[in-house]
């Protein structure tokens, strides 16, 4: 049985507060990114503690664990007391962490706001390094019956051809379809080119009583809603 004194010494806490013995006495969500990654390393180098370590990681993409998860086992093991061991547990959990927010989007299936289509759309394009254009098409609910990627491309654009997009629709009786595409440049501002593909959905839907509900750019972080901003 542990002595009820344990909690409270700790070997005299310290040595950046010991993110494992924090993690038990006072829950995950007490912890920091860099405790957090310490805890996954393990152990730091002879000039810096786990924790440490994990800062000046950190650091070097500015505080950004979506550009902590882009980084390989060739960039990780750079830093000096992070070995191949290492890297490949520190990409682990980030990757996980990234499919458990993708299963999350999943399902919430009803699209009920722009954010919301932005909540299930990052996590599939919002971190690439190429354009991709995807469809959404919904049924009178409002409710996803199919998710669909149309074409993928080069970092500054991406083909769409209309008449498989609705094709599409019409085989699964869809009555609505929401744009999507990504901006790997992290711009939000929509190019002459989104404006006139846009138009010329829109107009396309319109024959075949179609609706076009919006049409989303997304980045990392953000998004631009063409129907928010009354483009649509």
């Amino acid at each position: 049985m542990k002595n009820q004194n344990t909690s409270s010494s700790i070997k005299s806490w310290k040595e950046d507060d010991r993110p494992r013995e924090k993690l038990l006495l006072k829950g995950k969500d007490s912890l920091s990114d860099a405790e957090l990654v310490a805890i996954l390393i393990s152990s730091g180098n002879r000039q810096e503690s786990a924790v440490d370590l994990s800062k000046r990681i950190l650091t070097f993409v500015n505080n950004n664990l979506s550009e902590l998860g882009k980084l390989t086992v060739n960039d990780l093991i750079k830093f000096k007391g992070i070995g191949e061991a290492k890297a490949i547990a520190i990409i682990t959990a980030l990757e996980l962490g990234r499919r458990r927010r993708l299963e999350e989007a999943l399902v919430k299936p009803k699209i009920s706001s722009s954010k919301s289509v932005y909540e299930i759309m990052q996590p599939l394009i919002g971190d690439l390094m190429h354009e991709e254009f995807w469809l959404l098409y919904l049924n009178n609910s409002n409710k996803i019956i199919y998710k669909n990627k149309l074409s993928s491309g080069g970092i500054t654009g991406t083909l769409v051809d209309i008449r498989m997009l609705f094709k599409k629709a019409l085989e699964i009786s869809a009555v609505a379809i929401i744009l999507s595409h990504n901006h790997p440049s992290g711009t939000l501002k929509p190019s002459n080119a989104d404006v006139s593909l846009t138009k010329k959905i829109q107009e396309a839907g319109k024959t075949l009583d179609i609706k076009v509900l919006d049409h989303l750019i997304i980045t990392e972080k953000d998004y631009f809603s063409f129907a928010d901003n009354n483009l649509m």
